[in-house]
């Protein structure tokens, strides 16, 4: 029978289940439950910020570069890291970046704001570049970014006085003024040939912007360059009514070859001569009165040094008249006492086919008969408040240094040569000092400059009505001025301080930097007291010998202590060169030099020009190339009559006539070169 259950369909039944306590033994499974709650929550949490965290990840990223919050990285196309910036001057906040299309902005650091971006750009297939930069929205506050090096061997920015090819830093600089510098007299600072560009052996370059207010320091512990941007403590302005907020801009690009992307570089981003120098420059050694003679040079012995030219059989570009001709520093007019027929010596110097060019300088000393005049007229650079002129101590004195930003005062210095021109005939001059470091650490001109460096630019630009046979020693993007460049003075030494070892690394350095016309000074060095080797006035003549066959291998030679100084075998070895120098150098030399114009390459190239992967290429400093198919090994090493040289695979000839054809690079050990042979190496 069926069991009728009291309140009918629909009631509840409440005695058919007995009701039960939560006993103490059923409370682990709720703590359980909920802690089970709790991980799928966090599991569902660390979920999102996972997509969020790759969604981000690749916000930061553009192209091979990889955006952090303390920096950056950029691959290869083969994966491998080739370039590394790190951000010293703040750390990003990654949630005030954005990404549109090719260019990542980030507004903000951890503790300001700012103006932050990189740009893609993909000029050509082989080529990726990137835009950087950062500014500063608050005035006096650095930029400053690290540039890690240890991934390849660097090349460019500045000659020095101790030069090494590739790049070699030691200790610890904090940044400073990035500034062309007399490094003859200030061995630590930058060269007067500089440019903010830097090239690497893994196909990556660096183009640090022309506006920036740039210093450089360098730790080689970490194997960091520290590029910096700062008004603050600086020689750097900003413009007229601009806030000094700094501003860190660069252009960093990778290629896939080293001499591919320096190909890139030079053609997208450097001046071009757009002209070559008279053609007897490449051909004809220039002889200067300077080393032999020094301040002490007058009218006979010019004639003199001119008539021993011609006696040795000697061919001549021109004879440079080389300091102390005029009574005062910034006369314009020739000494009476020491040159007492001036007009008559330039007759009689070019009837004997002499050519004269004339030593000049940026300098009125204050005894000089045309300082008062130059002051009232207000033509020199003035102190900062621009009410006096700014006195500067140089090598030969006191006195002040022309503005040439001032249109008045550049007329006023070239009226001077122009008068010089034709009054005697003069064929050109020897432009020497404009470095910065001969201003004042403040200082103003007649037209703003916000890079002390835009000095040294104008003042070559003085040179540009004489560049057939001009000849500078400092330069800031002044390739186009298209003529002869010149290393700073060496010293009659062997080693790598301003001595004959430092030649290469040099000429390669202004190479790289776009300055293809180079004058590598005087073979033997300059003579100086205390910075030669040997035991006489002279440079050391093995030294001599070497030098001088070493520069007959360069694009121009330049004698002043003249061979027959020291014996017949000497002069023997010189006539050898020159005439070595003028029937295989320069033919080849005026051939590139055409090609400048155009490309910039370099006329003397590294061996990894032609060896782009070859390890040991990227560091020979003591080999160079004329172009792709002559390469030259000096002796650089005292007592040695051979030395160890390095072939790139291909297919060589030697000056003895000897036939290398290699698939792979080769070392010649103990290579036998004599005292008065150079070895060289033709491409057939």
């Amino acid at each position: 029978m069926y069991q009728v259950v009291p309140g009918g369909a629909g009631g509840t039944i409440t005695d058919v289940i007995p009701k039960q306590k939560h006993t103490k033994d059923s409370r682990p499974l709720v703590g359980a439950g909920v802690i089970g709650l709790f991980l799928v929550i966090a599991a569902v949490t660390a979920w999102c910020y996972y997509i969020a965290s790759l969604r981000k990840a690749e916000l930061l990223k553009t192209q091979l570069l990889d955006l952090n919050k303390d920096g950056y990285i950029i691959r290869n196309q083969g994966g491998s890291i080739v370039f590394r910036m790190d951000f010293r001057s703040g750390t990003l906040d990654l949630d005030s970046c954005s990404k549109e299309e090719e260019i990542l902005r980030c507004v903000r650091t951890t503790d300001r704001k700012l103006k932050f971006f990189i740009k893609t750009v993909r000029p050509k297939d082989t080529v990726q570049c990137y835009r950087v930069r950062w500014e500063e929205l608050v005035p006096d506050i650095p930029v400053e970014h690290a540039m890690t090096y240890k991934f390849a061997h660097w090349y460019g920015g500045a000659v020095s006085a101790i030069q090494h090819w590739p790049i070699f830093l030691s200790g610890q600089q904090a940044p400073k003024p990035f500034v062309t510098s007399d490094i003859y007299s200030n061995r630590n600072e930058f060269g007067g040939i500089l440019e903010s560009y830097w090239l690497s052996s893994n196909a990556t370059a660096i183009k640090i912007n022309n506006s920036v207010p740039f210093h450089l320091g360098w730790n080689d512990t970490e194997k960091t360059m520290y590029f910096q941007a700062r008004y603050h403590d600086s020689p750097f302005k900003p413009n007229p009514g601009e806030a000094p907020c700094a501003e860190l801009s660069y252009r960093v690009c990778v290629g896939l070859d080293v001499t591919s992307i320096h190909k890139y570089m030079v053609r997208r981003y450097f001046n071009k001569p757009y002209k070559v120098p008279a053609k007897v420059m490449f051909e004809h050694p220039i002889w200067s009165t300077w080393a032999l003679h020094k301040r002490d040079i007058d009218q006979e012995k010019l004639l003199t040094y001119a008539a021993n030219i011609r006696k040795h059989n000697f061919n001549c570009s021109h004879l440079e008249l080389d300091d102390r001709y005029t009574r005062r520093y910034g006369d314009f007019e020739f000494d009476p006492v020491k040159f007492p027929n001036a007009s008559e010596m330039f007759q009689k110097l070019k009837s004997d086919g002499f050519q004269v060019s004339l030593w000049i300088h940026p300098f009125v000393n204050y005894d000089s008969e045309n300082f008062h005049s130059l002051v009232e007229r207000g033509l020199f650079v003035r102190e900062p408040t621009g009410r006096l002129p700014a006195m500067v101590r140089w090598w030969n004195g006191i006195g002040g240094i022309l503005d040439f930003t001032n249109l008045e005062a550049r007329e006023w210095f070239s009226s001077q040569l122009r008068a010089l021109r034709s009054k005697y005939g003069v064929s050109s001059f020897k432009f020497d000092a404009g470095e910065t470091n001969y201003l004042p650490w403040k200082f103003s001109t007649k037209n703003h400059i916000r890079d002390p460096s835009f000095f040294t630019r104008r003042y070559t630009e003085m040179a540009i009505p004489y560049n057939d046979r001009a000849e500078l020693r400092s330069g800031y993007q002044s390739q186009n001025i298209s003529c002869f460049f010149r290393p700073i003075d060496r010293d009659s030494v062997w080693g790598y301080e301003l001595g004959l070892k430092s030649l290469i690394p040099t000429v390669l350095t202004i190479s790289i930097l776009g300055y293809q016309f180079i004058l590598p000074d005087m073979i033997g060095g300059n003579a100086y007291l205390n910075h030669t080797s040997g035991d006489r006035a002279l440079p050391d003549r093995e030294l001599y010998i070497r030098w001088l066959e070493l520069s007959a291998f360069m694009p121009s030679m330049q004698f002043s202590v003249p061979p027959w100084e020291y014996d017949n075998e000497v002069v023997e070895i010189a006539r050898k060169y020159t005439a070595i120098h003028e029937s295989i150098v320069a033919p080849r030399v005026l051939e590139l030099a055409g090609e400048v114009l155009d490309t910039g390459d370099p006329i003397i190239r590294p061996l990894w020009w032609i060896a782009t992967g070859d390890e040991t290429a990227y560091k020979i400093d003591s080999q160079f190339l004329i172009g792709d198919d002559l390469m030259v090994a000096p002796v650089l090493e005292p007592g040695k009559q051979e030395r160890d040289i390095y072939l790139p695979a291909g297919h060589w000839r030697s000056y003895k006539g000897e036939r290398f054809d290699i698939k792979e690079p080769l070392h010649l050990t103990d290579y036998p070169v004599d005292l008065d042979e150079i070895a060289y190496f033709v491409w057939v």
